[in-house]
């Protein structure tokens, strides 16, 4: 008989001796190999012998393949064996993949745009828009009611679709700074970014804070000067903008032609055709007519506009004798930027921008990551105490790339809720390295060593809906049921050698607050909520040293708004109410030095006034009132070595 059989069936037991099925579907053929056991039944098992090796069939008919849903610890088993042992990405579907977050200022055309790349993209057939009313206003990625009503962006959201021969994925990212932690997590499963600017307003505070984000992950970047359709600033203008404060040389590959009712289209540089449109149903895809520069007798007919003819074709020359050339190279470094105008809500520009991106884009990149051999046992707690007195131990070293012969990927953020009939809670994954096979069983970076878990259903995501997905490469965000054992910045991954990425860290909370349960008979509910929401990163949580959960939690956000979501979602989701008392803290800064640093700097009277908690890895944090007071304790107690920061353990 077959390995897999008896490992599947549990078919042989060492009292009976007999050979048995477990009648789940009511036959004595194998589903995996089509073995029969049906002279089997009626052999002693002295005289059962496997049939010979060449006659097995190992790999089941495609047409049984997608049935066999592992459910149970001995279907986990077999899984394995119906899975391609090998790993390895087809180098053409790394080559074929995409993904671009989309970062700006509240209110730039962020969501506009992205259900704008939807559209275009024919992942949608009618977009809709933020600030809209009715049917049009009901857009893919802001689904939450609160995102709804607002009018802005709380969570990001990944939307996947195929265009040509790519598959895109996009990352649509709150702009509001309250939200900005989720922000920086869909930038660390980016590969790409496009900076999104209000051509009225130019470089605004919260873009300036997300550039510094995309520099320190050297993403290549791109930059689209959104609404063009309203007066606007001056292309010259808003190119010495980007390079004065950034440092950041443009590339124009869509030029203007006009701004707000006399916007009539662009210029593509790339191949000197100018692309002109007509407004029309801001839902549906605009009429573009393609006339080449060089027909200057029906541009400037079709422009039907002197000065703006006449101000084209010097901006023509002058940009080509001014500008330095595109140069690739520097893109991927993050020292030149592509340069494109348009306009969301009227649909100019956008498919252009999505062709240029496509061709321009960096395919999936690989990540730097620690390698640990998995060692069970003795041996393990021995490497264990070895690597925690080593400080340097959780430096990132060694470079995964997309076509190594291992799986890989790393949670970048977790959902509760998608779908509230079913209280589901959903981890994204953002593949780097290896092919996802539905079943494969995967490592974890903090579970024990030889601890696997089995990835029986993913799902691609657009927005709140998804699709049940076979298999996915790297570049591609997928969702996989998440029933508590995985966390923002935990790394999966198949082979012996234990991979961990380095965790998404956490900035300095600047409002903090109790909160507390009114009513005793919601308690489960209430505290099913907060769970699943500090797992989502909603918020973080704080709690005094050694409160193991039985004392009062304090959460700490960016932001009042963030403190908001979590009571309107712990209403709408789970129905309950909460209380909250605000803490007069501002800001919190992580003692890397540890609790023998605090107690010492404690005992010496050098913490009057701040409050001493702990972090969800029971971390030392401090709370100060002021900037004054943080930066004078970290300066004179530099052994508590105070950082506004915290990663979480690459390993446990």
């Amino acid at each position: 008989m077959p390995t897999h059989c008896k490992k599947r069936n549990n078919t042989m037991t060492p009292t009976t001796k007999k050979h048995r099925l477990t009648y789940t579907c009511l036959s004595t053929i194998c589903l995996l190999c089509n073995y029969n056991y049906a002279s089997a039944f009626l052999t002693p098992t002295s005289s059962l012998q496997s049939p010979p090796r060449a006659n097995i069939i190992h790999n089941p008919p495609p047409s049984r393949r997608n049935t066999l849903l592992p459910l149970s610890s001995t279907t986990e088993e077999s899984s394995s064996s119906i899975i391609n042992e090998s790993h390895v990405a087809p180098i053409e579907e790394i080559e074929r993949r995409r993904n671009l977050a989309i970062i700006s200022h509240p209110d730039s055309g962020k969501t506009t745009m992205t259900e704008k790349l939807l559209l275009y993209g024919g992942a949608l057939q009618q977009a809709g828009a933020v600030r809209m009313k009715g049917e049009q206003r009901a857009t893919q990625s802001d689904f939450m009611e609160m995102e709804k009503q607002r009018g802005i962006s709380i969570s990001a959201t990944v939307m996947s679709f195929d265009y040509g021969k790519l598959h895109v994925n996009i990352l649509d990212t709150p702009g509001h700074q309250d939200f900005s932690e989720d922000t920086y997590r869909a930038l660390a499963a980016a590969d790409n970014a496009v900076m999104l600017l209000d051509a009225a307003k130019g470089l605004e505070p919260q873009t300036r804070k997300l550039f510094e984000v995309c520099r320190m992950r050297k993403l290549p970047l791109f930059t689209f000067v959104n609404k063009m359709d309203r007066p606007a600033m001056s292309p010259y203008e808003i190119m010495d903008q980007i390079e004065q404060e950034f440092g950041l040389e443009t590339y124009p590959i869509l030029w203007p032609i006009g701004d707000g009712d006399r916007f009539k289209g662009v210029l593509d540089r790339m191949n000197n055709v100018v692309h002109l449109f007509d407004r029309g149903d801001r839902k549906s895809k605009a009429e573009v007519e393609q006339v080449p520069m060089d027909d200057l007798a029906t541009l400037e007919a079709r422009i039907d506009d002197d000065e703006l003819f006449e101000k084209l074709k010097e901006d023509q020359e002058l940009l080509g004798e001014l500008i330095s050339p595109l140069d690739m190279e520097r893109v991927m470094a993050g020292e030149q930027s592509p340069l494109f105008f348009g306009s969301a809500m009227t649909n100019f520009g956008v498919q252009l921008f999505l062709d240029k991106f496509c061709d321009m884009g960096t395919k999936p990149n690989g990540r730097l990551a620690k390698i640990q051999e998995e060692v069970k046992g003795k041996k393990a707690k021995e490497k264990a105490n070895a690597n925690s007195s080593n400080s340097d131990d959780d430096e990132a070293d060694e470079l995964i790339s997309p076509n190594h012969e291992e799986f890989s990927g790393f949670v970048f953020k977790t959902q509760a809720n998608l779908d509230p009939k079913h209280r589901d809670r959903l981890a994204y994954i953002r593949i780097v390295s290896g092919s996802f096979q539905k079943g494969m069983k995967v490592g974890h970076s903090r579970s024990k060593p030889g601890k696997k878990y089995n990835l029986a259903q993913a799902q691609t995501l657009f927005g709140s809906d998804r699709e049940s997905v076979e298999v996915a490469y790297p570049g591609d965000v997928i969702g996989i049921n998440n029933p508590g054992n995985f966390a923002i910045g935990d790394t999966l991954f198949t082979g012996n050698e234990k991979i961990a990425f380095p965790g998404i860290p956490s900035f300095s909370p600047e409002k903090f607050a109790y909160i507390r349960n009114p009513n005793p008979s919601t308690y489960k509910s209430f505290q099913k909520g907060i769970e699943q929401l500090l797992a989502e990163g909603a918020v973080q949580a704080l709690r005094q040293r050694n409160d193991e959960g039985g004392g009062p939690l304090i959460l700490a956000a960016v932001g009042q708004l963030q403190f908001e979501v979590v009571q309107a979602r712990l209403k709408s989701e789970y129905k309950v109410d909460s209380d909250m008392e605000a803490i007069g803290y501002t800001l919190a800064r992580w003692a890397d030095g540890g609790w023998d640093a605090v107690d010492k700097a404690d005992a010496d009277g050098k913490l009057f006034g701040i409050m001493i908690v702990q972090d969800r890895w029971e971390r030392p944090v401090l709370l100060f009132r002021n900037d004054w007071k943080a930066a004078s304790v970290a300066e004179e107690e530099k052994y508590l070595e105070l950082k506004p920061w915290s990663k979480p353990p690459m390993f446990e």
